[in-house]
């Protein structure tokens, strides 16, 4: 098995494609609107690549965090609000915000089980602060970093109870960058104390079963490399001092805040200490560079792998979307 998180380029497998991922046998697949066109086409597709894999329990993500960042859109999917709704409900009633948040995971994770999807990238823990790049935005749980871990331990539990993986994301912190990693790099000079606020939430839900990197320079911990590429901010601060243990993937290497090749930087995100690189764009001469830089996936990543995924094994699926969705808009009224 290759440690790697592959996209997809359409409604279903081409040829070349089931070829391809029945030799090089990644992790698992992410999905993105292009993939997403009905119920019964989704779920056909997601059957289709755990019927491929073999694996019943394989990593099939989406990006269905809610607001503007949402693949399975309407019609023929209910829209979800952005996270920072909860955010401003926290300011009135915490109790009740974190009880929303967790209903409204709840309800996104049953509609995405009806589908076959089981991971879904969410929750952000990033702290945002005035100057934080728009990227983040709305994204966000707010600026305090209690209220954002309560906020997504409660997405993440929510989440668990339809059946779904939550990721945590971007770990160390993405709040003080203020430029698109998707566009360029960020480099973020904040000394090592004022960096404490921004790891504080990762490390109050260290026990997340999957985080997700930030590709940003954390000129305090190293000036070289961004946290995806840098054995110091994945050895020492997401597996020590943040004392995450869970499956650690990239953010996706195709964005410009890295360079190279894209075999060049799947490879070195593994060799920095990510257990799987994450490749979204379904280009099929980089999937062959990539698949042909890596190597099997080491038995500490597939023990992760396996821990992640036993958080919902067996988890019922038959509460009520329509209830949860009811008593999630009746306390986020009260804003």
């Amino acid at each position: 098995m290759k440690p790697v998180i592959f996209g997809l380029s359409g409604h279903s497998l081409t040829a070349d494609e089931r070829d391809f991922f029945r030799d090089a046998d990644p992790i698992g697949y992410i999905l993105f609107k292009r993939n997403c066109g009905d119920r019964a086409q989704l779920r056909a597709l997601t059957d289709s690549l755990r019927a491929l894999s073999g694996r019943d329990d394989l990593p099939i993500l989406i990006d269905q965090e809610g607001g503007r960042v949402a693949r399975m859109q309407p019609p023929e999917w209910p829209a979800f609000p952005a996270p920072n709704v909860f955010d401003k409900l926290y300011d009135i009633a915490p109790v009740s915000a974190i009880e929303a948040a967790r209903a409204n995971a709840h309800a996104l994770a049953l509609m995405l089980a009806q589908v076959g999807v089981n991971v879904d990238a969410l929750p952000l823990l990033d702290v945002v602060r005035p100057e934080t790049s728009n990227v983040i935005g709305d994204r966000s749980y707010g600026a305090e970093p209690m209220r954002v871990a309560a906020l997504g331990r409660a997405t993440i539990e929510g989440l668990r109870r339809g059946g779904v993986v939550g990721i945590v994301k971007h770990m160390p912190g993405h709040g003080r960058g203020v430029v698109d990693s998707h566009k360029e790099l960020p480099v973020v000079k904040a000394s090592e104390a004022e960096l404490a606020v921004d790891i504080e939430p990762f490390a109050t839900l260290r026990d997340a079963p999957m985080a997700m990197t930030a590709h940003i320079v954390f000129t305090a911990w190293d000036a070289d490399r961004p946290g995806t590429l840098s054995p110091k901010v994945i050895g020492d601060i997401i597996r020590t001092r943040i004392g995450f243990d869970g499956l650690l993937m990239s953010d996706d290497i195709d964005m410009k805040a890295l360079t190279g090749t894209a075999g060049e930087k799947a490879a070195a995100a593994v060799a920095a200490g990510c257990d799987v690189a994450l490749d979204c764009w379904a280009r099929m001469d980089e999937m062959v560079e990539i698949a042909g830089k890596l190597g099997d996936a080491p038995q500490k990543t597939l023990e992760r792998l396996d821990r992640a995924m036993a958080t919902v094994k067996g988890t019922p699926h038959a509460d009520a979307f329509a209830d949860l969705i009811d008593k999630r808009d009746s306390l986020l009224a009260l804003v």
